[in-house]
Parts: structure tokens; C-alpha cells; sequence
């Protein structure tokens, strides 16, 4: 009976999680990893128990994705503008 449970718990949060990607940018949502990996590890590191690695997870997941949603923002409008930097030189 538990195994069923934990199985069904892993394919909700699966489901929620791919269900909460669904409409942001490659850099939101690696953003969002990578803050939360870099906050829990910066958590562990200052607190040394589990409510710190959550918490810093927390914070580090939420400047990830801020940080990841304005260079998606930026690609976008760049590419919306027809900018091409470093397009070589001009005749």
C-alpha cells in the first residue's frame, strides 16, 4: 500500500511540475533550476539543516527565474526587432 501511494505522489508532482513549465523560455526554466540547485547548496552551506536548504532553494528558485524571464524578455524582443549583433561588417 505504500509503494502505491509514493508512486502516485511521484506522478502527481511530475505532472504539476511539467504542467508549471508549460508556458515560459528555455532560460526561465534553467534559470529556475539553477537557482534553486545554487540556493540549496548555499543554505546547506550557511545553516547546516534541512530548513535552510529549502529555504535557500526558495529564494534561489525565485531570482533564477526572474534572472531567466528577462533573457528570454531580451531574445525576444531582440529577435522581434530583426537585431542581429555581430552581423559582420557593412558595405
Amino acid at each position: 500500500m505504500k509503494a502505491r501511494l509514493w508512486i502516485a505522489a511521484a506522478a502527481a508532482s511530475s505532472a504539476m511540475a511539467l504542467v508549471g513549465c508549460a508556458g515560459t523560455g528555455p532560460n526561465q526554466q534553467l534559470g529556475v533550476g539553477a537557482g534553486a540547485v545554487g540556493g540549496a547548496l548555499v543554505g546547506q552551506a550557511i545553516g547546516h539543516n534541512t530548513a535552510a536548504t529549502v529555504g535557500g532553494a526558495a529564494i534561489g528558485g525565485l531570482i533564477g527565474n526572474e534572472v531567466g524571464r528577462n533573457a528570454d524578455q531580451r531574445n525576444y524582443n531582440n529577435n522581434r526587432n530583426n537585431y542581429y549583433p555581430y552581423n559582420g561588417p557593412s558595405n
